[in-house]
């Protein structure tokens, strides 16, 4: 299943995301905008993941006193693609 998720209060200005529906296995996500080596490597390092685990990992992460970070609004698009997946 692919997800176009746009994100609030970061640098990035979209992330797709790539998930398998069966296993919630995360198989690719790119960001648009943003830090791109620190979302190149957020991306690598949670391809094959479960969203669960990813979500627990990255939610919260703030990034200059945002209240928000990429790998935070990752957990939230991840957040939103599971309610769509449970349906």
């Amino acid at each position: 299943m692919t997800f176009e998720y746009f994100p609030s209060g970061v640098c990035s200005m979209k992330i797709n995301i790539d998930v398998d529906e069966e296993t919630k296995i995360v198989n690719e996500i790119k960001f648009i905008g943003g830090c791109a080596g620190n979302t190149q490597g957020v991306a690598s390092l949670v391809k094959g993941m479960h969203i669960d685990e990813v979500i627990s990992r990255l939610k919260g992460i703030d990034c200059r006193g945002r209240g928000t970070s990429c790998p935070d609004q990752l957990s939230k698009a991840l957040e939103e693609l599971n309610k769509q997946i449970v349906k």
